[in-house]
């Protein structure tokens, strides 16, 4: 079992900019596909990004595309998100979570099913 821990969410204005973390505990952190989701109040949790075990293989939602990028720093056994061009539909509590294989391709990574191991989560929370 990895251990995740994310952080640097917060409360930002419209169209502003944050960082997210995802610090994973864990030997084998770089054999995981990494992938961040978010849950608004009221909604189900949805995915937002993916990144394979290497970070040459990403994957997004529609709603966060062109907006969002996932990346990876294996030595740091470390997941980011940064997220530009924030709105006040992405408000929500954003969960880092590890699937225990090196790939999962296009939109099968959008599945929770498909992933092992979640975070606490992280609120983030976009004024209008």
């Amino acid at each position: 079992q990895v251990q995740l821990v994310e952080s640097g969410g917060g409360l930002v204005q419209a169209g502003g900019s944050l960082r997210l973390s995802c610090a994973a505990s864990g030997r084998t952190f770089s054999s995981y596909t990494m992938g961040w989701f978010r849950q608004a109040p009221g909604k189900e949790r949805e995915f937002v990004a993916s990144i394979n075990w290497s970070g040459g293989s990403t994957y997004y939602a529609d709603s966060v595309k062109g907006r969002f990028t996932i990346s990876r720093d294996n030595a740091k056994k470390t997941v980011y998100l940064q997220m530009n061009s924030l709105k006040p539909e992405d408000t929500a509590v954003y969960y880092c979570a590890a699937a225990k294989t090196p790939f999962i391709g296009g939109v099968t990574a959008t599945l929770r099913a498909k992933y092992d191991d979640w975070g606490q989560g992280t609120q983030v929370t976009v004024s209008s």
